[in-house]
């Protein structure tokens, strides 16, 4: 629902447009502020949408004038020229009229998708501010009379109108196998920290992301050249040409996407702000050159991505080839094949002659089958923006990821700090289409300034709603760059308890590959029960600014073994939030990260009997409960700390001090051989005779 004025503000038209369609369409309105239900929004969307139709009308107008012109002047043309600009005029304004069809079609049909903001499960009951017993009943689905029914018996006497409090609601969702929870507000605002829960049944089966990774010249861009080639066909519209640096290929009947990433650098940029919207990586090695320093890199990032690899061996018809090699090769870097008992797989190619094209496109398939990637097509948009430029005539253009949801001509959308609504929608092939599914890659403009590759867009149900997040957006981003980055030093690690981290991310850089083995292998070395180190990268040389884009997405620590950053490495280090650890010595690197790696574990704690207590007089008050008149008989009672009652030898209940009274003042403890008034929180069952025993938890050292 909205109000009229919402509805004109969300269409572009004045409130008066609004309001004399809505007396056309017998919509009983007659102010801006009057609230429009979904129906009606429907109608109108369906009345508005017949506009679309008046362009194409005008365009068909102007090509028969155009005709007519041609024929009062008698311009004498070359007739095969006339039939192929014919044909092609024709195919023009049929394909703008097939359009204008879809469009019309869409408006006509098009129903209201599910929300991206969270929404909790059937189990749960939201508790709102003042919420009465009618309220309470219809969340429930159950009568009111049944809930008065059930507070009449405790003795409460209620109405429909009473309002109910969060302790009494609590008790009674719980006959109904519910939970009671209290209403919080949730901030759209940050929308990439939303974790959208589909319900299985609204899941259906998406196409894989797949990037392509490699050494420069192995093969990369002419794999993805002939991928395309063969599973374009030569008369279909767009042919070849790529409108966008993201496709999609059919094969078997399936649909594969790929993403085309200027390199291993962007791919892990993206990764790192991040972005991930890869589902499968494959590593592209040349037969002939083997494994080059740079494929080692791309399998350091491919594997800190945590997704499925496979391995795609090219350029194995030309001399010189040796497959075994880099297989072995492959291994030493945890990329065991398949036949070998390990899990990669692995497919023999010749990208330019097209050979063993179709086997590497079967095992993609093979491991979506086996991953089942799934999205739910019935809610608005979510995803990914893969590139963004600046058009003098169109404005921003936008190509973008859709991973979840559908995104619909006419869509509000944000998009990083950007926002807007969707005037066209493109796929891989140039085409304007109406709507697209998860998965698919498109291009849009229509937003109101250029975003950077990695942000995340999310599609809302009114243009304001849009508008309002997208400004809120820029005003955060302005105040973020206004404070100081937070680097990841060692220091900070400790500060991760909270976040549940239990691993420590890093990267060697030494002077020689004895260094960098010795300083990883000690490191792999140290034992901490709970926390690991997990060295994503080690090699030789100096620290690299690809070092640090990977140290960023993997939220990891260099460390430098007898190496030392330039200058401007420190400061691109120092601008990312990354530490740089330098060392010669290494009983300092394993020093230092043991020290950082025990910081890290949950703390163990150990009981610390403090002192007993015999009760031996009880004192009952109506607001504070039973006070337990007691003798302290060794060490002291203290206050706030954790006790047991003991009767008979056996712990009858293990809870909390509330308070501890010396004759009639509250005091933090009472010593041995003083008496003292003890009470204990939520429990008042206790006789004479019974013992306190007063206990607090510290923390062991390790």
């Amino acid at each position: 629902m909205m109000t009229v004025l919402e509805y004109a503000d969300d269409m572009n038209k004045k409130v008066e447009e609004i309001i004399g369609a809505c007396k056309k369409l017998s919509i009983k309105i007659n102010e801006e502020t009057d609230l429009l239900s979904d129906e009606d929004i429907t109608i109108l969307d369906n009345y508005f949408s017949s506009e679309i139709d008046e362009e194409y009308d005008i365009d068909n107008e102007i090509d028969e004038i155009v005709e007519d012109i041609k024929d009062t002047k008698k311009i004498d043309v070359d007739n095969s020229v006339s039939k192929q600009k014919l044909k092609k005029k024709n195919d023009t304004a049929k394909n703008k009229k097939d359009l204008a069809q879809k469009k019309k079609e869409m408006y006509k049909n098009k129903k209201k998708l599910m929300s991206n903001t969270p929404t909790n499960n059937s189990n749960i009951v939201l508790y709102k501010e003042n919420m009465s017993i009618g309220d309470l009943a219809k969340e429930l689905g159950v009568s009111a009379a049944e809930i008065v029914k059930k507070l009449f018996s405790q003795g409460l006497m209620v109405t429909i109108n009473t309002p109910i409090s969060y302790e009494n609601a609590e008790i009674l969702v719980l006959d109904y196998n519910k939970e009671l929870k209290k209403e919080e507000t949730t901030d759209v605002t940050n929308f990439e920290q939303f974790e959208i829960i589909d319900a299985e049944e609204d899941l259906v089966k998406r196409a894989p992301v797949v990037t392509i990774m490699g050494h420069v010249d192995h093969g990369k861009t002419t794999l993805l050249d002939t991928i395309r080639k063969s599973n374009v066909a030569s008369g279909e519209a767009g042919g070849i040409t790529q409108a966008i640096s993201a496709y999609q290929v059919k094969h078997n009947g399936e649909t594969i996407t790929f993403i085309d990433t200027p390199g291993h650098a962007a791919f892990t940029e993206m990764r790192a702000r991040g972005a991930s919207i890869t589902d499968i990586v494959i590593i592209i090695v040349a037969a002939d050159d083997g494994v080059m320093p740079q494929t080692r890199e791309v399998v350091d990032h491919a594997k800190a991505a945590n997704v499925p690899i496979i391995v795609a061996i090219n350029k194995i018809d030309k001399p010189g080839a040796n497959v075994e090699k880099v297989m072995t090769d492959l291994s030493e870097l945890g990329l065991t094949p398949e036949k070998w008992g390990g899990d990669t797989l692995y497919n023999e190619i010749s990208a330019k002659n097209a050979i063993g094209i179709d086997g590497l496109l079967e095992n993609i398939l093979l491991v979506a089958e086996l991953k089942d990637y799934k999205a739910n097509p019935n809610r608005y948009a979510v995803g990914t923006v893969i590139e963004s430029r600046l058009d003098k005539h169109l404005g921003p253009i936008v190509t973008v990821l859709i991973q979840n949801g559908t995104l619909r001509l006419g869509d509000p959308i944000v998009v990083g700090n950007a926002y807007g609504k969707i005037r066209t929608l493109k796929n891989s092939n140039g085409e304007e289409i109406t709507s697209a599914i998860p998965s698919q890659p498109v291009e849009i403009t229509g937003i109101n300034e250029v975003p950077v590759a990695g942000d995340k867009f999310m599609a809302f149900e009114s243009e304001k709603q849009a508008r309002s997040i997208g400004e809120e957006r820029k005003k955060q981003a302005r105040l973020k760059e206004n404070t100081n980055k937070t680097v990841l030093t060692l220091d900070a690690l400790f500060s991760k308890i909270q976040e549940g981290v239990k691993e420590i991310n890093v990267i060697i850089k030494a002077d020689v590959n004895g260094s960098s083995e010795a300083v990883k292998n000690s490191l792999e070395k140290i034992e901490v029960e709970g926390v690991k180190v997990n060295v994503i990268r080690s090699s030789v040389g100096g620290i690299t600014e690809g070092d640090v884009v990977l140290a960023k997405a993997s939220n990891a620590i260099i460390i430098g073994f007898n190496v030392r950053p330039s200058n401007s490495i420190k400061d691109y280090a120092e601008e990312q939030g990354v530490e740089i650890r330098p060392y010669n010595i290494i009983y300092k690197v394993v020093e230092e990260m043991e020290a950082a790696m025990k910081g890290m574990l949950d703390p163990e704690y150990e009981e610390k009997v403090l002192g007993n207590a015999e009760i031996r007089q009880l004192f009952k008050f109506s607001k504070v409960g039973v006070i337990a008149g007691s003798y302290v008989t060794d060490g002291i009672i203290k206050r706030d700390s954790k006790a047991r009652v003991v009767r008979d030898g056996i712990v009858i209940y293990d809870g909390n001090i509330g308070s501890v009274q010396r004759e009639k003042d509250s005091v933090k403890e009472v010593k041995k051989g003083l008496e003292c008034g003890i009470t204990i929180e939520n429990f008042n069952d206790i006789k004479v005779g019974d013992i306190i025993e007063s206990y607090e938890m510290v923390e062991k050292e390790r």
